[in-house]
């Protein structure tokens, strides 16, 4: 069953964001692949942010970082760290890159199945991240101190 927020995102793009990214493995839609092999295909979005926005994608589906194998999302970034040095060589307008892997809805998350977006970036391209205000107001160190913690609890 998939939640409201999932369904949603189907309706407002108007594709299956359970099964898109397979569908372009699959070869059932259409992708430009810079990259292929056994546990990840890098193909272009068709929502770039800029030209030469690519998506690094596992070749077995996982929705979420915890279903993602650790040698997958190794090669996954080992993959854009590439896609990231081609775009830097290529004629691209490129003066920066952002790597950006989003896990959940509330992360910004619209297509199940894990993916790397890589990215270039440059003066005036008009992308942004929009900081909270809080992040201009560090906490102190005991508040770091008690969050590190709670992380290392929970750490394998």
């Amino acid at each position: 069953m998939h939640s409201d927020s999932e369904k949603n995102a189907v309706e407002r793009g108007g594709f299956d964001p359970h099964t898109v990214f397979e569908q372009i493995l699959g070869g059932d839609l259409p992708a430009e692949f810079v990259f292929r092999d056994d546990l990840v295909a890098a193909f272009m979005d068709i929502q770039p942010i800029n030209p030469g926005h690519v998506l690094v994608v596992p070749i077995k589906r996982a929705a979420t970082l915890a279903e993602l194998p650790p040698a997958t999302g190794e090669r996954m970034f080992s993959i854009g760290q590439q896609v990231a040095a081609a775009l830097r060589a290529s004629t691209l307008r490129c003066e920066g890159v952002n790597l950006f892997l989003a896990d959940g809805i509330r992360a910004g998350q619209t297509v199940f199945h894990m993916h790397l977006h890589v990215f270039p970036r440059f003066e005036g391209d008009g992308f942004q991240w929009k900081l909270p205000d809080r992040y201009y107001t560090p906490p102190g160190r005991d508040v770091l101190v008690d969050i590190g913690s709670e992380i290392k609890r929970h750490m394998p």
